[in-house]
C-alpha cells in the first residue's frame, strides 16, 4: 500500500515533464512569421490604430469652451474639436499605445474630470 502511495506521485511528475517538453517544439520558419506581419500592416492600414484622450462629449459652446481652456493649460499637446451628430466631441493627443495615453490621463485629470481615452480608427 505504501509504494502505491509513492508510485502515483512520481508517476505524475514524470508525466507532467515529459508532456512538457513537447509544448514548444514547433519552429516558426520566417515565411510564418513575414505572414503574419503583412497581415498586421494591412489591419492597420484598413482601420487605423492610435488612442486620444477625450475631454469632453456635449453640447456645442461647452466644448468651445473646453478646447480652448484646453490650449491655455497645454499649448504643446494637440487639440482637436470634433462634430459627430448630435454631439461636439473635444480630443486631444495623439498616442500609439494605450500606455502612453494613460500617462498623459493622469496629468489632464488634474484640470480636468470625466475624461476617458479611446481608440482611433481610420
Amino acid at each position: 500500500m505504501k509504494n502505491n502511495l509513492l508510485v502515483l506521485p512520481l508517476a505524475l511528475i514524470l508525466f507532467g515533464l515529459s508532456n512538457k517538453s513537447f509544448s514548444q517544439n514547433k519552429i516558426n520558419n520566417s515565411e510564418e512569421v513575414e505572414n503574419l506581419i503583412s497581415k498586421k500592416r494591412i489591419f492597420n492600414k484598413k482601420y487605423g490604430f492610435g488612442y486620444k484622450i477625450q475631454i469632453y462629449n456635449g453640447k456645442e459652446e461647452l466644448a468651445r469652451k473646453y478646447s480652448e481652456q484646453f490650449k491655455l493649460e497645454f499649448p504643446n499637446t494637440e487639440s482637436n474639436l470634433v462634430y459627430k451628430a448630435p454631439e461636439w466631441k473635444v480630443q486631444v493627443g495623439n498616442y500609439k499605445t494605450k500606455l502612453e495615453a494613460d500617462k498623459d490621463l493622469i496629468i489632464f485629470k488634474e484640470k480636468f474630470s470625466g475624461i476617458i481615452v479611446i481608440p482611433m480608427g481610420k
